[in-house]
């Protein structure tokens, strides 16, 4: 099963998308994650995507290409693919390599929510700038304002989830995001999602669509067979 996740900042996809291969197995590639190893790392390519980044821009096609079709290489198959593509030149990009190599996508899935949450949901997190850990200051504080919980590292704001800037993103994702839903959709793979509600509620939207194309996958496996 192969699976492309989309949604606006804060719709909860990488969430769901860590469930999804806990429960079904498979790889995951998150071009968020790639992006940030990158910056981390304080690599030429990372400082150069960071400076993109805190403005609230789209880094370019070119780079994001690269970083996950090099990811994609390695997986090759059962696979959910997280927060690509974004753009009509991605598209082509991914849609060129899965046709030269014999993939096929089971599902697009858009966990869809409005504006007005999303900057809610990613202004309002925290994240220690020790170990990593993830924080929200009205869903899920740590015990002691601005030291986390696990290695009393310092709990910031990224730069990137100020408010300001939440709302660019957004604004830009829902544009670009319009010609490739509509590409999804004639490929007769594209479904939305509500993405409002807790964690709970919206696996529950989910869950039924993947079974059902887990358990298709499975019987035609074991026709071939």
């Amino acid at each position: 099963m192969n699976v492309l996740i989309f949604g606006p900042p804060g719709s909860g996809k990488t969430t769901h998308s860590k469930t999804i291969i806990e429960r079904y197995g498979l790889f995951y590639i998150s071009s968020g994650d790639l992006i940030r190893a990158e910056i981390t790392k304080r690599t030429e390519l990372g400082k150069e995507m960071e400076k993109f980044l805190k403005k609230g821009d789209l880094i370019p096609d070119t780079i994001i290409n690269v970083l996950v079709l090099s990811k994609l290489r390695r997986v090759r198959n059962n696979f959910i693919i997280d927060g690509y593509p974004r753009s009509a030149e991605q598209v082509l990009a991914l849609e060129n390599y899965l046709y030269d190599h014999g993939i096929k996508l089971e599902l697009a899935l858009d966990i869809f929510i409005p504006k007005e949450l999303s900057i809610e949901r990613i202004s309002g997190r925290r994240i220690c700038s020790k170990c990593g850990a993830v924080y929200h200051v009205k869903y899920s504080p740590p015990k002691v304002d601005g030291k986390c919980d696990i290695c009393g590292g310092d709990v910031i704001q990224r730069e990137d989830d100020k408010p300001e800037i939440v709302a660019k993103r957004y604004d830009i994702y829902i544009k670009n995001m319009k010609p490739i839903i509509k590409f999804y959709k004639k490929q007769g793979i594209y479904v939305k999602i509500n993405g409002n509600g807790s964690v709970g509620d919206v696996w529950e939207r989910i869950r039924p669509l993947l079974d059902f194309i887990h358990n298709r996958e499975e019987k035609r496996r074991e026709h071939e067979l």
